[in-house]
């Protein structure tokens, strides 16, 4: 009569000791929400919650006042104009004065390049004026002009050198410094070759030759008076 009593008291006791495994899963699920989802699942929630937030913003965007909006708007066209009216402005600046300086210096090469022909010509001319009166003088006159109404076509001038005045390391090259008791130091005393400017452009220096202060001559040493000072 006693031992089925000790049985059932084995059974309740081993049924206690089971796990709870309905309490693991519960508290696993409060931890981790998309625990249990399928992955399509879980992307479908981000999308929904990624498309509340759109709407939200742009229900904020809509509340904004539509007249500071639109003045903003305004502001910010009126200054991107006003930036590319003053680039375009001087993009064309810019063009006009390279298409100018293109033009007046397009021929810089090959007037460089005549100015020695015109320098032997020009000591041609000097030799022939003995015979100013024959006609191939007349003829080198005549052709003479006609270079010099070239170079000015082209804007070409002499550059400004006369003798006498003072040297300008700008549009003079000394050539060599002599002593003159004509003119004072750092004065022009001849010119070697002309010099020319295209425009306000210096294309070549005028060789020049310039004065130097003379030299102090040494007082003369009395030897006698030193012997007789001794």
């Amino acid at each position: 009569m006693g031992m089925p009593m000790q049985n059932d008291t084995q059974k309740d006791t081993e049924m206690n000791t089971e796990p709870d495994n309905t309490q693991e899963a519960v508290s696993e699920s409060s931890q981790n929400p998309d625990a249990g989802k399928t992955l399509e699942e879980i992307n479908a929630e981000i999308e929904k919650e990624l498309e509340e937030t759109a709407e939200a913003m742009d229900a904020v965007e809509e509340n904004l006042d539509p007249q500071a909006q639109l003045e903003g708007d305004m502001l910010k066209w009126k200054e991107t104009a006003m930036r590319t009216a003053a680039d375009l402005e001087n993009f064309r600046k810019r063009m006009s004065r390279e298409k100018a300086e293109a033009i007046k210096f397009g021929n810089q090469k090959l007037i460089e390049e005549l100015l020695p022909v015109i320098d032997n010509f020009n000591m041609g001319m000097m030799a022939a004026e003995a015979e100013s009166g024959s006609m191939i003088y007349m003829g080198m006159k005549m052709v003479q002009a006609q270079l010099e109404g070239f170079l000015s076509g082209q804007g070409v001038t002499e550059a400004v050198t006369e003798v006498g005045s003072d040297f300008d390391p700008n549009i003079h090259d000394a050539m060599s410094q002599e002593e003159s008791d004509e003119h004072e130091e750092g004065k022009i005393i001849r010119v070697m070759r002309k010099g020319y400017l295209l425009g306000d452009r210096l294309i070549r220096p005028a060789n020049v030759v310039v004065s130097k202060k003379a030299d102090e001559a040494e007082p003369a040493i009395d030897v006698e008076a030193e012997n007789s000072s001794e």
